[in-house]
């Protein structure tokens, strides 16, 4: 069927809430400014799948093509088609205007000039090209002519470039918009989401001196497994195979870790052995992590509105989750007085949730996991917190980002009990950095300590995994 012919009919941007106004802006003047910041020079230049050949006359062929789509397009009808149609409208309509005004376009040319105006009108502009790519984790823009990437552990400067201070805040608004939230000077902090779950935040002037600072920690669109890991060197064989049977088995696990160390991968790849017929909760700030069980509910935080009312907080989804049956919960990130909340469940039948937390070393997790109970404002003792604690989380599994980029399981550490007021602790598996190769990448290797009667072993019997166990933790890498 023929896409219908979208000509003629003037529209309200007030109409359109899909579209924003800064697309005039772009139809006025879509060619980077001249007086741009000068490139950053950390590394070559990444760029993006595409390279389009930014000459004079290909700015002013896009200036002139673009005003006359924005001119001719009935946004509100542009709406309401699929992606794939909009593209093939906007693409029919790119040939259209180039051959009407008779601008001498290659095909290369007319290609890229209607790949930029879709990224303008469809998706979020310059970041496009990065979007596609995945072998990206991070991208980080800071004012209209700063993004850099993060690649296999590296920070590169790219050639991405926005127009000015005020497209680059178009493209935040747009990005938060569609998760109900927003962005501007009365609220300068936002989390949100891409549709693919990668975590966006953006931070905006008077609180970001030089300009807007937008971070997307981008999510892959293959999603890892344990096993993937292991073939990264995140883990090691025996180290996999112990995890997959803590999962297994409805372990309690706290993942700590510092940032962009791979907890919130880690706590996916474990999730994968809860089984299909549990009910499971998640509760995040921003939803990001991607259960595949068939009966999951995924809870998110709301932050107030513009009368600073309506405020949904993590402790507030926690104590809702306990009301509904759930089999096990998951916690995105525990940061606050939710700690107390997610230990009381662990502690009341709640077998196997889990959940993440910053921290440097599994000690650290345990004092955090303290620090944020007593910041909530319960007034315990702190032996009891321990017990408390000793009583809830089953297992602790540390992640790292080492000095090279890498990233590492350091840690697997069993809680043990409790020795006056002090809870003990024992490593199954413990990563040893032995040295540094020619290229200035760290070697080492996973280890584990040949614990012979780890306090796990009466809940993997329950489960059946006792042989399994006992093979993991006798094996050498």
């Amino acid at each position: 069927m023929e896409v219908p012919v979208m000509f003629g009919k003037r529209f309200a941007i007030s109409d359109v809430p899909a579209f924003d106004a800064n697309i005039l802006a772009l139809a006025a003047n879509p060619s980077p400014q001249t007086d741009a910041e000068p490139q950053p020079t950390m590394s070559s230049p990444a760029i993006g799948p595409r390279s389009p050949i930014r000459s004079e006359s290909y700015f002013s062929a896009k200036a002139q093509i673009f005003k006359a789509i924005v001119d001719a397009v009935n946004f509100t009808e542009l709406a309401k088609l699929s992606p794939a149609t909009a593209r093939q409208e906007i693409r029919r309509l790119v040939g259209e205007f180039g051959r009407e005004r008779q601008l001498p376009l290659s095909t290369d040319e007319e290609k890229c000039i209607f790949e930029d105006i879709c990224d303008d009108m469809l998706g979020f502009g310059p970041l496009e090209p990065l979007l596609a790519r995945d072998d990206i984790s991070d991208i980080m823009v800071y004012g209209p002519a700063k993004c850099f990437i993060e690649v296999n552990g590296e920070i590169q400067a790219t050639n991405v470039r926005f127009r000015d201070h005020d497209q680059l805040l178009s493209v935040c608004q747009r990005i938060v918009s569609r998760t109900g939230r927003r962005v501007d000077e009365s609220s300068p902090i936002c989390d949100a989401r891409l549709p693919d779950g990668s975590r966006v935040n953006v931070i905006v002037p008077p609180l970001a001196v030089h300009g807007v600072a937008l971070t997307i920690r981008k999510f892959r669109k293959t999603r890892l497994t344990l096993d993937e890991l292991m073939r990264l060197g995140m883990i090691s064989t025996s180290g996999a195979e112990l995890l997959k049977i803590i999962g297994h088995a409805r372990c309690n696990v706290i993942v700590s870790g510092g940032t962009s160390s791979g907890k919130t991968t880690l706590l996916n790849c474990l999730a994968r052995y809860i089984e299909p017929r549990e009910r499971v909760v998640t509760c995040e700030d921003t939803a990001e992590l991607q259960l595949q069980q068939p009966h999951v509910i995924s809870l998110e935080t709301r932050p107030p509105n513009s009368e600073g009312v309506g405020e949904v907080k993590m402790r507030d989804l926690v104590k809702n989750c306990l009301r509904m049956r759930p089999e096990r919960i998951v916690v995105g990130e525990v940061r606050g007085p939710e700690a107390f909340d997610l230990l009381q469940a662990m502690n009341t039948g709640h077998q196997g949730s889990m959940g993440t937390l910053h921290a440097n070393s599994p000690r650290d997790a345990i004092s955090r996991i303290v620090s944020m109970v007593v910041m909530g404002g319960f007034h315990l003792p702190y032996h009891i917190i321990q017990q408390m604690i000793c009583a809830a989380v089953d297992v602790i599994v540390q992640t790292a980002r080492l000095r090279d980029g890498s990233r590492r399981v350091t840690h697997i550490t069993e809680l043990i009990g409790m020795e006056g007021e002090v809870i003990t602790t024992q490593d199954l598996l413990v990563y040893e950095i032995t040295g540094e190769d020619a290229q200035g990448n760290l070697c080492g290797r996973h280890r584990m300590t040949n614990i012979g009667h780890p306090r796990l072993r009466e809940r993997v019997t329950e489960y059946g995994d006792l042989e399994r166990l006992t093979a993991a933790l006798a094996a050498t890498d």
